[in-house]
This record gives structure tokens, C-alpha cells and sequence, in this order.
């Protein structure tokens, strides 16, 4: 025998990121639960949107950091490449006149 289907007719909200941004600026001077009562949204809606924002500001240093890392690596190599040029040629040189 097949379950009867129940279906629901509430549709979720989508939320511009201009909308988020000014509750998430309203929470913090208000407080998140004042905030989210105010635009009749859920408390947890608001922590939801605040930790999203924290990973994204933290993506956003480390791949700073990264960046940096991979600048001050690749002048190490570009001077370590110049040094072994260096080396090779006076080998080079020490090579044909001492034999």
C-alpha cells in the first residue's frame, strides 16, 4: 500500500547578500536575537550567515598568506637558479685553463 504524499506549499526565502550584510551589521548592534526578531528571521539564520562570513575572511588570509609564501619561494629559487649558473660557469672556466 503506497504512503499518502504530503506536500508542503512554503517555498524558502533567498536572501540578497546586501540583506545579510546589513543584518548581520544590525546584529551587532542590537544583539541577534533582537535582529532576528525584528526581520523575522531565525536566530540561527544569523549565526548561519556570520560563520560563513568568518570562513570566507579566513580563506581570503590564508590564501594572502600563501600568496606571500609562494612570491618569497620563488625569489629564493631565482637566486639559488643565478648562483648555480654562477658555479657552473667557473667550473667551466677552472676546468679549461687548469688541465
Amino acid at each position: 500500500m503506497p504512503r499518502p504524499r504530503y506536500t508542503t506549499s512554503t517555498s524558502r526565502r533567498r536572501h540578497s547578500d546586501e540583506f545579510k550584510s546589513e543584518a548581520l551589521a544590525l546584529s551587532d548592534k542590537v544583539g541577534v536575537s533582537e535582529a532576528a526578531h525584528q526581520l523575522k528571521l531565525q536566530p540561527s539564520q544569523l549565526y548561519s550567515w556570520r560563520s560563513q562570513v568568518d570562513r570566507v575572511r579566513c580563506k581570503g588570509a590564508a590564501e594572502q598568506a600563501l600568496a606571500a609564501e609562494n612570491a618569497k619561494l620563488k625569489r629564493e629559487l631565482a637566486e639559488k637558479e643565478q648562483e648555480l649558473a654562477i658555479v657552473k660557469k667557473a667550473a667551466a672556466y677552472f676546468a679549461k685553463h687548469l688541465s
